[in-house]
């Protein structure tokens, strides 16, 4: 199961197990048991999960439950693969975003530096790991601010520098500090950029899974995960149009 990358193609493959175990055929039940778990605890998917998958809690009681239900293979393969639709449908295009796909194209210019990666990893976890996508999306903004930097050969120190302060070399390297405007909306667009760069490394030291936590730690929810996602990787492919634009004249 390991080499399933997507929670599409691991909905595809509990759909195939169920229908090969109501057809006469076998099926893994500690991959069934996981996969059920994987969708039941997911809060995108949960609600799309068939009832028959939530009420029968490994590949005996599923088979109890089918071989009376229908008792032709034909049947149980329509059945199962209707009560699947909603899920697949679900998998293949309610997880993303609209924004996802413009900033995943945008990142992948960088996959080289492990832009891309860091992006793919915030999305996985904005759901079931919210203190996880909230230091993915640190760390997405981190990894782009230090790839323009060698880009375009400006020294830094790696090890001690904070975003804010790697932000604001880019920004000036690029023209983007507030003060390098005279226009007054510009200028409050580019202070709002530098604004969610310093909201979101102080979110990420409370909230994300970076440090300890004391006896009642703040629990961000994955609505709080999603917006500090979205905006680092909005923030991030700015900065990397821009580097783009001006590496072209």
């Amino acid at each position: 199961m390991e080499e399933l990358d997507s929670a599409y193609e691991r909905g595809e493959y509990l759909l195939s197990m169920l229908i090969s175990q109501a057809t006469g055929g076998n099926a893994d039940n500690q991959h069934y048991q996981a996969l059920r778990l994987e969708f039941l605890n997911n809060h995108a998917t949960k609600q799309c999960v068939p009832r028959f998958v939530r009420t029968n809690r490994d590949l005996s009681q599923f088979w109890q439950f089918i071989k009376h239900k229908f008792p032709s293979y034909a049947e149980r393969r329509q059945f199962i693969w209707e009560e699947f639709n909603p899920l697949l449908e679900q998998l293949e295009s309610g997880s993303r975003a609209p924004a996802d796909t413009s900033i995943s194209d945008a990142l992948g210019q960088l996959s080289e530096s492990g832009v891309q990666g860091v992006w793919s990893k915030a999305l996985e976890r904005r759901v079931n790991d919210p203190e996880g996508a909230i230091t993915s999306a640190r760390t997405l903004l981190e990894t782009t601010c230090k790839h323009i930097l060698d880009e375009l050969q400006v020294g830094y120190d790696s090890n001690a520098i904070e975003l804010h302060e790697l932000y604001k070399l880019v920004a000036k390297e690029l023209t983007l500090s507030p003060d390098q405007h005279n226009e007054k909306v510009f200028k409050q667009i580019l202070g709002g950029c530098s604004g969610i760069v310093s909201g979101l490394g102080t979110l990420r030291n409370r909230l994300g899974d970076a440090h300890g936590k004391g006896k009642l730690p703040a629990k961000p929810a994955p609505r709080h995960a999603e917006l500090a996602v979205n905006l680092a990787g909005s923030v991030s492919m700015f900065l990397i149009a821009t580097y783009r634009a001006k590496s072209a004249l």
